[in-house]
């Protein structure tokens, strides 16, 4: 491992020149908050055709190696450490030295720096980051605030990269990159924010009715709707890490419990992210499961990013999957109606709700921990 030497807050302009000067010219990932500065500069500065936001980390990696075969050039793919996961076929199994051998330059937000105080679903892996890249053999520099010789540090992995014919990382710290602010902003569409929508959904559950909601924003809020309503939490589940699995959760309860009522709070952008959970769901058609989909067109939770939500028909999709009844909703009015007549028939049935970017900015946090959510769940589980 090399440490890239020091400086204050590094400004995302000077990365992207410094890979630029380097031949990086094609860029693919899935955002990440430590990251958001460094992309929104990107996509002001970089061609549409020479940078897409993925579905997952997985697909960035394969489509990084699709411009590699096509232009022998490096490209370079943005991920949160905890997207390493979804990463590790094909960067062990495609681009490592000992199948294709593809260079790659990942550049990585360390969520749960060792020392630096984070979420509980970051805290592992942060800790054991710099272990899964040392198994993993890649050559990897440490970007910190105070980085000074930016050039050589990219300049020097890159020499390794292309020598070993091996993937290398930019591993980032956080507080790396100073402000960038984009020139414009999503614009409002709809009239209705995610956290109204969702207060409707909770106030027409029933007694028994269980949800599973998806990470980030969406399960801030939902805490916060419960708390203000004087509400027990005990039947909610808060996915708080494990983008994209939420509604594969709400299978596998909805199946155990048929009898119960289980509604699945999900996200444009953690739906596009494993879609084959629609097949999958619409394929065992589960009668007690509700899908309802909160789609604001952006990965809100980590900068605003854009997804492809807002530019594809949910509803379609899901209903080829096999879904039993679809509806699409923008605005508050239709909102009640559409959850009470998809709410009165056999699921799966899935809800889309569109919805403008952003949330308040005073959201707090769970003050119950992951472990304390799942207990109380389960209890209330058990009491069948």
């Amino acid at each position: 491992m090399s440490v890239a030497p020091a400086r204050p807050t590094l400004d995302p302009a000077e990365l992207h020149r410094v890979l630029s000067e380097n031949g990086i010219e094609f860029y693919a990932g899935v955002p990440d908050s430590l990251l958001k500065d460094f992309i929104a500069y990107l996509s002001e500065h970089t061609p549409l055709e020479r940078h897409v936001i993925a579905a997952n980390e997985g697909g960035a990696i394969a489509l990084a190696a699709g411009y590699h075969l096509a232009t022998g050039r490096i490209a370079a793919v943005y991920l949160q450490n905890s997207g390493l996961g979804n990463a590790i076929n094909p960067l062990t199994s495609l681009v490592d030295p000992e199948v294709y051998g593809i260079p790659v330059l990942l550049i990585v937000g360390w969520r749960g720096m060792p020392g630096v105080a984070d979420e509980p679903q970051h805290r592992k892996q942060g800790r054991v980051t710099t272990g899964q890249l040392d198994v993993l053999g890649f050559p990897y520099v440490e970007l910190t605030p105070d980085v000074t010789d930016l050039h050589d540090a990219v300049s020097g992995l890159l020499a390794r990269m292309n020598a070993g014919r091996t993937p290398g990382v930019l591993l980032v710290a956080p507080g790396t990159f100073s402000r960038y602010r984009p020139s414009v902003s999503p614009a409002p569409r709809f009239g209705m924010r995610r956290e109204d929508a969702l207060r409707i959904v909770l106030d027409r559950l029933g007694p028994r009715d269980v949800v599973v909601c998806t990470t980030g924003m969406a399960s801030r809020e939902v805490f916060e709707a419960r708390e203000r309503a004087g509400q027990a939490h005990d039947q909610d589940f808060l996915t708080v890490g494990s983008m994209g699995h939420c509604s594969q959760i709400a299978l596998g309860l909805a199946l155990a419990q048929p009898d119960r009522r289980t509604i699945c709070l999900d996200g444009d952008g953690s739906v596009i992210m494993h879609m084959g959970a629609l097949a999958i769901i619409g394929a065992r058609g589960p009668a007690n499961l509700h899908h309802v989909v909160i789609n604001n067109g952006v990965h809100d939770s980590v900068g605003a990013q854009p997804t492809v939500g807002l530019s594809i028909d949910l509803p379609a999709i899901a209903a080829a999957c096999g879904y039993r009844a679809t509806r699409r909703v923008g605005s508050i009015a239709e909102v009640a109606s559409a959850l009470g007549e998809l709410g009165g028939q056999n699921g799966p049935t899935l809800l889309e709700i569109r919805v403008d970017p952003g949330a308040r900015e005073d959201l707090g946090r769970p003050t119950l921990t992951p472990a304390e959510n799942k207990e109380r769940l389960m209890e209330f589980l058990r009491r069948r």
